[in-house]
């Protein structure tokens, strides 16, 4: 960075981003700490910890880390079950198995997850996060704290008689002006106008409407810190903790290898969602920024951000598509940006956090509504189901489904698996054969009789190997000399090379000598390795079709004499 000219101007600018997108970022990550279910304060300790360390670390000049919405469904469900050192230990375990993929290189391969899944499991997680925002939103007191989505729907269908007109009376008016100030004004931020509002109309609402009272976080939230307890966030930075000992929590979490197997499957989830959206949000920078991203460096950056943020009781953190884009928009230059951002969040705590705990819970479930309804691409949604095959259609609305009533591993499962098998079909349908008997298209002379030429037209692997290979055990009979072309053959693997030395016996048994031309570098080295080999009378192999053909000739007069 320094030896490309990275000077003062460039740190301006930085700095700028940085303040702006701290500014954005300040509430979002109260509102989705909230939304798992944990304090406000661990949103912002995210914020500030993984923020800070992923930007330092990181394969990407310009993203931006902390909590996201991506992971309120797979994160409330861990929180509800094991309380909030469960949920840090899974994000250290997932911050672990993100290390070691990096360390693998295995970066890449989540380029491979096709855009129908990422884009039904995305808005499978928007339409979760909208629903259950409705709690909040209208004030509603559940019994209980449901896992599922759908019981957590049913309790709020239940709870609906406690509905209270004036918390939905402040989530609307946020709503409105989160809505409506962008179209007036965009540079200032909208959440920066609509939440302070929402709390000055929550204090001075009061004195004109009798009754009326609204949760804040305040009143919600409190902390014990040396026997004193703090109501809202308290005013102090991040301090180091041991992740399995939260204070303020029941009991302890047990570090035996039963309690580890229960929290695997969700740590697990946590990494490869994590993955996934670090490295699309790398991806929107780099598209952004016109940067190139090292997705591997990035990795192992946000598995040591996963494994440090537990330590400061921070929950688990990921690349943010929105604020990175904010941070890009803003003029961020480098890294300096990000960690300018989580200073930014760090300052505001120490600051403003007397005056934050006036902010309401429906101010932040509205602003959790807009983000779940950006994060849906509802506009994509529409245009693939209109536009893109039946196949693709029906693997998005299966993700989409299955990440709604069931959770995002499976969705992500077998919507991968069930889009290979449709890959599969279609590469049998555009894997094609052709069988010249008296004529060749590429030949200026006829064929001689006896000599059949047959081309492979695609890749010879297990979907389409069978369809390929089946007309040569045909041929085996009626044919002298079977020339089989493969230079429109990329790659075979081990089913193709099955199918392929199958057929090849059956020429050879009928004493039909086989010539293959066109050989590429990968279907010439498994060849060679699989022992096939060229032996006179059964298996030649020759440059071109010129040339085989001329050995065809040569065999059919040798024969005749």
């Amino acid at each position: 960075m320094l030896a490309e000219g990275y000077g003062a101007s460039d740190v301006r600018h930085d700095l700028l981003a940085g303040a702006v997108v701290g500014i954005v970022a300040l509430p979002l990550s109260m509102a989705l700490a909230i939304a798992v279910g944990a304090p406000p304060q661990a949103g912002l300790y995210t914020a500030i910890v993984a923020g800070f360390i992923v930007a330092l670390l990181g394969g990407s000049r310009t993203q931006v880390t902390g909590p996201t919405a991506a992971f309120v469904v797979i994160l409330a469900p861990i929180y509800a079950r094991f309380g909030l050192p469960g949920l840090l230990l899974s994000g250290l375990l997932a911050g672990i198995i993100l290390v070691a993929m990096g360390l693998l290189r295995l970066g890449r391969f989540i380029e491979f997850i096709p855009y129908p899944v990422t884009t039904g499991f995305t808005a499978g997680i928007g339409t979760v996060i909208a629903v259950l925002q409705l709690k909040d939103l209208f004030g509603l007191k559940l019994e209980g704290n449901p896992e599922q989505f759908v019981d957590r729907v049913w309790a709020m269908v239940k709870a609906a008689g406690t509905f209270s007109a004036p918390e939905m009376t402040i989530g609307l008016l946020t709503l409105a002006c989160l809505l409506g100030w962008p179209k007036l004004v965009r540079k200032v931020p909208a959440a920066l106008i609509a939440l302070p509002l929402a709390a000055a109309a929550a204090l001075l609402l009061p004195r004109v409407w009798p009754g009326f009272d609204v949760a804040t976080i305040a009143s919600t939230f409190e902390t014990k810190i040396r026997r004193v307890i703090v109501h809202g966030i308290p005013q102090m930075p991040p301090m180091p903790l041991l992740p399995w000992l939260a204070e303020g929590h029941r009991h302890a979490f047990p570090l035996d290898f039963d309690a580890f197997r229960q929290i695997l499957p969700g740590a697990f989830t946590i990494a490869m969602l994590g993955a996934i959206e670090s490295l699309l949000s790398a991806v929107v920078a780099d598209g952004l920024a016109r940067t190139k991203h090292d997705p591997d460096a990035e990795l192992v950056a946000l598995g040591v951000g996963n494994i440090v943020t537990p330590f400061f009781g921070g929950i688990p953190a990921t690349g943010a598509i929105a604020r990175t884009a904010t941070n890009v928009r803003a003029g961020a230059r480098s890294p300096v940006a990000a960690m300018t951002h989580a200073l930014v969040i760090l300052a505001a705590m120490l600051a403003l956090a007397p005056l934050i705990g006036y902010l309401p819970m429906a101010s932040l479930a509205a602003l959790l509504l807009v983000v779940a309804w950006n994060m849906s691409e509802v506009k994509h949604v529409r245009r693939i189901i209109r536009i893109a095959p039946t196949s693709d259609v029906l693997v998005l609305l299966t993700c989409y489904a299955l990440t709604v009533f069931f959770d995002m591993v499976t969705a992500v499962s077998v919507g991968v698996g069930l889009a290979a098998l449709l890959f599969m079909r279609r590469m049998i349908e555009v894997a094609d054969t052709r069988l010249s008997e008296d004529e060749h298209p590429e030949l200026p002379r006829p064929l001689p009789k006896g000599v059949f030429v047959y081309d492979i037209l695609g890749p010879l692997f297990f979907g389409a190997a069978e369809k390929a290979t089946a007309t040569l055990n045909d041929v085996a009979g009626r044919a002298k000399v079977l020339i089989l072309r493969m230079e429109h053959v990329p790659a075979i693997d081990a089913t193709g090379l099955v199918a392929l030395e199958s057929a090849l016996d059956s020429l050879a048994r009928q004493h039909t000598l086989a010539i293959v031309t066109g050989l590429r570098a990968q279907p010439r080295e498994v060849l060679t390795n699989a022992g096939i080999v060229e032996r006179d009378g059964v298996l030649l192999v020759r440059h071109d079709i010129e040339a085989a053909l001329e050995e065809a000739e040569r065999h059919i007069a040798a024969a005749h004499r």
